[in-house]
């Protein structure tokens, strides 16, 4: 079942433009949507769960009108949001079984039956009887994919999924979207590249309301190759050579500055070609848009 974007536009009263035609077609398996904070993401993911209302443009799940058809859409999605609220006293069990009750499942061995058998796939049943106040944010999070997939949805959003978690947590959350993405529809809204070049399949790059690329990550990287060049700096040269050139993004190594440099030939034989990655796509897209030299973003990576 496929989600067909089409035009989609919204503009907030005080006057940001957080969609500005956005269209976009995702099947099945998992689909990263990347940009910076403030880019559109939440408010497009936000329009697809039925929460906000656009200015203009369709959004159809199959066969439904997903901005009209609001309760059709809702028995077939699945939604984590960034932040989502739960009662911290309440135990694991006793809140995915409450969920389960507004869903519409009604016959209680039947809900018994599905509350354990989520708790066992978001690997949380040994901690069932535990307060949710308690857990983990990783924890926290996994107890949110439990809750957006039952009823089994067509469809499942996650907003910023990882943000927060420390590695062992991201690592495990992500494993448990690789499995969700085998048999759904995955929607996975981050600002992190490393979430987006793991896990999917296909992605697009948002950013001030506007879809800036649409593709699958190794064709987006193989089409950036030979066009990304390296070079190490002092941090004294580094506003001269921002001046000179299109640098994407710095990162600090051993104590020295690498800048890379988005140029379809050589910019100097102090240059060495980088075979590119998902980060290069990123930042090279993001800075392009931005119509300016100045890398987007400063990543520092110890000795």
């Amino acid at each position: 079942m496929d989600l067909r974007i089409e035009d989609l536009s919204k503009r907030y009263p005080n006057g940001v433009q957080a969609l500005d035609a956005v269209s976009l077609t995702i099947g099945p398996g998992i689909f990263g949507l990347l940009g910076p904070n403030g880019a559109g993401k939440s408010t497009l993911m936000r329009t697809i769960a039925t929460l906000q209302e656009a200015d203009r443009g369709t959004v159809r799940l199959g066969d439904i009108d997903v901005l009209r058809q609001k309760d059709e859409v809702r028995r077939l999605l699945g939604y984590l949001p960034q932040e989502f609220g739960m009662y911290p006293k309440v135990s694991a069990e006793a809140m995915l079984d409450h969920f389960a009750k507004l869903k519409g499942i009604a016959d209680g061995k039947q809900r018994r039956r599905v509350v354990q058998s989520l708790l066992e796939q978001t690997n949380l049943h040994h901690v069932r009887s535990k307060p949710i106040g308690g857990f983990s944010g990783g924890m926290k999070q996994r107890f949110g994919i439990a809750q957006a997939l039952l009823g089994n949805p067509k469809l499942i959003i996650v907003d910023e999924p990882t943000a927060g978690l420390d590695p062992e947590e991201r690592v495990r959350f992500l494993n448990l979207l690789s499995e969700i993405g085998e048999d759904s529809a995955v929607i996975l809204s981050t600002h992190i590249v490393e979430d987006v070049e793991e896990l999917c399949t296909r992605l697009a790059i948002i950013d001030r309301g506007e879809i800036l690329l649409e593709s699958e990550p190794m064709r987006a990287i193989a089409e950036l190759r030979g066009r990304i060049w390296r070079r190490s700096v002092s941090r004294g040269e580094l506003a001269a050579l921002e001046q000179e050139l299109p640098v994407i993004s710095t990162k600090l190594f051993a104590g020295r500055t690498v800048a890379h440099v988005y140029a379809d030939t050589s910019p100097g034989a102090a240059f060495e070609a980088v075979e590119p990655d998902m980060k290069d796509v990123y930042f090279s897209v993001i800075t392009r848009h931005h119509g300016r030299r100045a890398p987007v973003s400063q990543t520092r990576v110890a000795s």
